[in-house]
């Protein structure tokens, strides 16, 4: 007999017993990593609208560069070392890099050039912590588990960036947003140990995950050999070269259409965030006004987030499928260009950004999770890394050129919301191709339970 407990579950998210733990712990992982980054983003946020958009561009360069460096060393760190060892080293890296922002910004409060490291070094944090912690769930659980758990795990997440913005916006004008970094610090800590109590036995125990894990894809080379996981081999270090992730992309049409989805998005977040920088520059004149806005506004996305995760995100993918979910992002963000096109008000923006990173968080990033669960280990930490950071920076640098240059060009706002709604109609078309690729890659050959082999095309 169903336990009241059991059933309250069922109707949240539709897990089963032994994978209750890896469930919990990756909730509690997301959770941590996303609220160390809401607690700095509206910092960033602030620094990057006092600048001004004119060295908005030049920070966007910057992130590109030092997106590269950071992916040659993570990929030489993934090569060497098992997944429990690089994850917490990666995590620690960055606790070190925000006690350093700490005692500069201490020390040196007005400097300029701290200020725009800073915008920097958040840019590449929150891409960077985010992704390998994705890239961890995509090798923890296969693309069934990720359909049915992606959503309640992004909860998680949503609640720690819930809680972060809370803290920033509450406390920066009592505290300081100096100080706001030690809590930043003491987050991302508990996400490196969370790593630690996953499960070892995790595949062994969920006999279904067996077949596609650790298989080598038919997106890097072409072909498909099946190679079963054992949980030895799964805490091996995963091997390969630096350049290898980089490589399989360019190899592979299905990763490349990874890349124009994610460089579509990009490309239109940037715009909607100069159309940002530069509505608020004018309305605020108050920076610590302006940070408790971004802080309100961060709060806002992730409560409508929250809603969105518990009661349809799971569903939506099991009714429409990866691609009809995947394309939700494109089609609101083509609707919101063409109102920021008539109407570009601050309250307006505010409605579209909260939409759309709201749609982001909790309908595109679970379903575009859900895409990299088909790939083998290597490629699920060193090409998504490669995709998840810079090909996503290099759509920010797109972006930040191409808003400048529209100005140049005498568009104003106006014209650059027109302009951006016809890419999001492309990137529409992208989404329902990938969703299609996804199913079919995901599916085993018949009678003998392997992935297909049937190169992507």
């Amino acid at each position: 007999m169903t336990s009241p407990w059991a059933r309250f579950r069922g109707k949240i998210v539709d897990a089963r017993p032994d994978e209750l733990r890896a469930l919990a712990l990756a909730f509690a992982f997301n959770f941590v990593v996303l609220g160390s980054y809401y607690v700095v983003r509206p910092i960033r946020d602030d620094i990057g609208a006092a600048g001004g958009l004119d060295n908005l561009p030049w920070m966007y360069t910057g992130t590109l560069a030092a997106m590269l460096v950071a992916n040659a060393l993570f990929s030489a760190i993934v090569a060497r070392m098992s997944r429990r060892k690089f994850i917490p080293i990666a995590y620690r890296f960055f606790i070190a890099n925000l006690a350093l922002f700490y005692l500069l910004m201490r020390t040196s409060p007005l400097n300029i050039w701290v200020g725009r490291a800073f915008f920097v070094w958040v840019s590449v944090f929150n891409l960077f912590v985010v992704t390998v912690f994705w890239a961890f769930m995509t090798d923890i659980f296969n693309s069934d588990q990720g359909k049915r758990l992606f959503g309640f795990i992004s909860v998680g997440g949503t609640l720690g960036g819930i809680v972060g913005g809370i803290f920033t916006a509450a406390l920066v004008k009592k505290i300081g947003a100096v100080n706001l970094l030690i809590v930043s610090a003491a987050m991302l800590e508990a996400g490196a140990w969370c790593v630690r109590f996953f499960p070892g036995d995790f595949r062994r125990d969920c006999r279904a995950s067996v077949s596609d894990a650790d298989a080598q894809s038919p997106l890097a080379n072409g072909v498909s050999q099946k190679r079963p996981t054992t949980d030895a081999t799964a805490e091996q270090p995963i091997g390969g070269g630096i350049i290898s992730g980089i490589s399989h992309v360019f190899r592979s049409p299905y990763l490349l259409g990874i890349c124009a989805f994610v460089l579509l998005y990009a490309i239109s977040s940037t715009l909607v965030y100069f159309q940002q920088a530069d509505i608020t520059a004018h309305q605020f004149h108050d920076r610590a006004a302006r940070t408790a806005f971004f802080g309100w506004l961060d709060v806002s996305v992730n409560m409508v987030t929250l809603i969105v995760q518990l009661f349809l995100t799971g569903r939506l993918l099991k009714w429409f499928g990866v691609g009809l979910t995947l394309a939700f992002l494109p089609l609101l963000s083509m609707i919101g260009f063409l109102a920021m096109g008539f109407m570009p008000v601050l309250a307006l923006l505010a409605l579209f950004q909260t939409l759309r990173r709201a749609g982001n968080f909790a309908i595109t990033r679970p379903a575009r999770e859900v895409l990299f669960t088909v790939l083998r280990r290597e490629d699920k930490y060193k090409a998504k890394s490669f995709i998840d950071t810079f090909v996503y920076r290099a759509g920010d640098q797109i972006g930040a050129w191409s808003y400048p240059l529209f100005t140049w060009l005498g568009l104003g706002m106006t014209g650059i919301s027109f302009v951006a709604a016809p890419l999001a109609a492309g990137w529409c078309l992208i989404s329902l191709w990938l969703g299609r690729q996804q199913h079919s890659l995901a599916q085993p050959r018949a009678g003998d339970g392997v992935l297909s082999d049937a190169p992507a095309r």
